[in-house]
């Protein structure tokens, strides 16, 4: 039960019950008042002083000023007040080297007397208690690797899981005297109930459960953990030394410590609630209008710097459900972020996300937020594209684009690294590659030639990693890339951007020669594109032909799919024109001297246009046969090219006097919205201009020859 907090003027409260989050217990009613309520609250948060206090409390000792000239990430301001305290940093550096010397000693003992295995869930509990002991920063770097059960043991991943959520709490006393503090009021003119004891409690801060006293609305309320914002910046100002140390001495081409300074403001920014709670605001603006999404609403007015009020939400940690739907959901949530809009979730590690008792996927941290310049999304979108269609010259030049690679390197040289690369991983093919292993088979080339890490890269990459780790608890066989392709896909057919435009043309065609291959796997991944449930869970099945159709054809009909469409409109022109020739240089070949006439009517692009119209009907009746890609690449002499001729001619008239494979097309004409039916009827008057534009131009140009 809540505490029941009586009304300011301490008249009763009548007692409304808390919806319970569910792994609460031994909860104790309260409606006493204020003085007896302090003892309670004394008793309740009493006990034993937390880890992180216990160990490192020494760093608390900041003044008000100093404290206060930390409230945004200024390497200068951290620099100049912890040379003043050369003691302290010294301390501190001792008892990281003491504390992780002592922890690999006893593994190497373990190692020597042979009992690793029987000591290895002990030694695992003991890493989590010292990272506790430590703090923040050393929690935060645990709780981006706490969710790659690919990565790390199984005895290890449970211990570093219990930092996500469930660190010791600081003392509530403490906790409900901050919150008076800083909201300036008396706990009980803010909230009616508020839980005796923390709800979760994480690295920064712990969350309580309560309710509104004028609203009534049921809230989180997050307050700040003491000490850790002074404990963050000498944590940082050490490892940012490290940084320097290591890339001189490595000689490295990554700024380590940009990568260092880059972390350590987004952590700044999540210990300004305020800043959350504007992130939130944001958040939920963007995303929580997408299928099976749910952000909490913020609390803006009564929220500080250290205090933050939110909507609260009842659910279960995603990592402990198997629901394949929500991990789908998640990938096209984490799409919508990261491409289309470029604010996204840097730390969804397992205990930011959590499945409602409804079945949606919930978002319940904002603190850690990034931001995806357009300019490096086009680029992320295109070294996609490269690496599974195996461009890797064009991967290269991509590399240089977001800033990996310095425009000076040896472009062959890295082509060939990264064929060697990347060749094996892409050759299963796109929904079979893992993002862990791109990023580990890239290792050796990244050092030998100098990659650099921008410091935007690092919180991409993270968030990316954590979300295909959660999904590997649900699927082992889960890969994030693979899922997140087809709105990759689609949003290359679709976007209007005039560089991904760009990038499909020169995808399509090479030397002027159009790849329907390529079309056709761009169109088989964006269909792949759903966030329908009953989509989802029977994707294993096969798609319903009927769907399918009525998808291709919405995405052809509408202004997004005007650049495919004009591409295939031209494609077709010059297959049926293509066609036309190869009809008239059948007949004239049973003419006498016909021979001789044959090789001036039909060209050898007329030749590849005719393959191509083939194949193009092939992939629109959904006939398409796995011998056919083949045949473009064929080289053979005039006798054997004519059977060829009349070969692709056969197979196109055959399909184009198929009445079956139009019908069902025909069957989803009434469905369409009337503007798309309307486009549909225009397409034959669009395509009978191209083709006589197309014949009148060629016959123009052989008569002036």
């Amino acid at each position: 039960m809540p505490i029941l907090l009586p009304s300011p003027s301490l008249s009763p409260f009548p007692a409304k019950n808390l919806p319970q989050p569910r792994n609460l217990r031994h909860r104790l009613p309260l409606l006493l008042p204020r003085s007896r309520r302090r003892c309670f609250l004394r008793r309740a948060g009493s006990g034993d002083v937390d880890a992180f206090t216990q160990k490192s409390g020494y760093l608390f000792e900041l003044s008000v000023s100093e404290a206060d000239s930390l409230s945004e990430y200024d390497i200068s301001k951290i620099a100049a007040i912890f040379k003043r305290r050369p003691f302290v940093v010294v301390r501190r550096l001792l008892q990281i080297a003491t504390t992780f010397g002592k922890w690999f000693a006893l593994r190497y003992v373990d190692s020597l007397m042979e009992r690793s295995d029987q000591m290895f869930e002990v030694r695992a509990s003991e890493l989590r208690k010292i990272l506790v002991e430590l703090g923040p920063a050393y929690i935060k770097i645990a709780q981006a690797i706490s969710s790659r059960a690919d990565l790390i043991p199984p005895s290890y991943l449970d211990e570093l899981s219990l930092l996500q959520d469930r660190i010791s709490p600081f003392s509530t006393e403490v906790a409900i005297n901050r919150i008076e503090e800083e909201l300036g009021l008396q706990i009980d003119e803010i909230f009616s109930e508020i839980s005796p004891e923390p709800v979760a409690a994480a690295s920064l801060g712990q969350v309580y459960q309560a309710r509104l006293r004028r609203k009534g609305q049921v809230v989180a309320v997050k307050v700040q953990r003491p000490g850790v914002q002074a404990a963050i910046s000498l944590d940082i100002f050490i490892l940012r030394f490290l940084a320097g140390l290591i890339k001189r001495a490595r000689k490295l081409n990554t700024d380590l410590q940009a990568v260092v300074d880059e972390w350590a403001s987004s952590l700044f920014r999540e210990m300004d609630y305020r800043q959350e709670a504007q992130n939130g605001v944001k958040f939920r603006q963007l995303y929580g209008s997408l299928p099976d999404v749910v952000v909490p609403e913020m609390y803006v007015g009564q929220t500080t710097r250290q205090v933050l009020i939110m909507e609260w939400v009842e659910g279960q940690k995603l990592s402990e459900v198997k629901d394949l739907y929500l991990i789908e959901v998640g990938v096209y949530c984490s799409f919508n972020q990261l491409l289309e809009y470029g604010f996204y979730h840097a730390d969804p590690h397992p205990g930011n996300l959590l499945r409602t008792y409804d079945g949606k996927l919930a978002y319940i941290d904002f603190g850690m937020m990034g931001v995806f310049k357009q300019e490096l999304r086009d680029g992320f979108i295109e070294a996609c594209l490269h690496l599974v269609n195996r461009d890797f010259d064009a991967l290269a030049k991509d590399f240089v684009t977001l800033g990996l690679l310095p425009p000076t390197a040896n472009r062959e040289a890295v082509t060939k690294a990264l064929t060697d690369v990347f060749q094996n991983a892409v050759a299963k093919g796109v929904r079979n590659i893992s993002f862990g292993d791109l990023l580990g088979n890239l290792g050796i080339t990244m050092y030998e030639f100098k990659f650099r890490i921008p410091s935007y890269f690092s919180l991409v990459i993270r968030s990316l990693a954590v979300l295909e780790g959660i999904a590997i608890s649900s699927n082992p066989d889960y890969k994030v890339l693979g899922s997140t392709y087809p709105w990759i896909a689609r949003k290359v057919l679709t976007d209007s951007s005039p560089k991904l435009k760009s990038s499909l043309q020169s995808l399509l065609y090479k030397e002027g020669v159009f790849r329907i291959d390529r079309l056709e796997s761009l169109l088989t991944e964006s269909l792949r594109a759903r966030t329908d449930k009953a989509l989802v869970q029977k994707q294993d099945e096969g798609a319903n032909s009927r769907v399918v159709i009525k998808q291709v054809l919405s995405f052809m009909l509408t202004e997004k799919g005007s650049f495919v469409r004009d591409i295939l409109l031209q494609e077709l022109a010059k297959g049926l024109d293509a066609l036309g020739l190869a009809l008239s240089s059948e007949a004239t070949a049973r003419l006498p001297f016909g021979d001789s006439l044959l090789s001036s009517k039909m060209t050898e692009e007329d030749k590849t246009n005719l393959r191509t119209l083939h194949r193009l009907l092939a992939l629109l009746s959904r006939l398409q046969e796995t011998g056919n890609s083949s045949r473009g690449d064929r080289r053979v002499g005039p006798h054997k090219n004519q059977e060829t001729n009349l070969e692709d001619v056969s197979l196109v008239l055959n399909q184009l006097a198929s009445v079956e494979e139009v019908l069902p097309i025909l069957s989803v004409i009434p469905e369409l919205p009337p503007e798309s039916q309307q486009e549909l009827l225009n397409l034959p008057a669009d395509l009978s201009g191209r083709l006589i534009s197309r014949v009148a131009a060629r016959t123009i140009r052989r008569m002036t020859l």
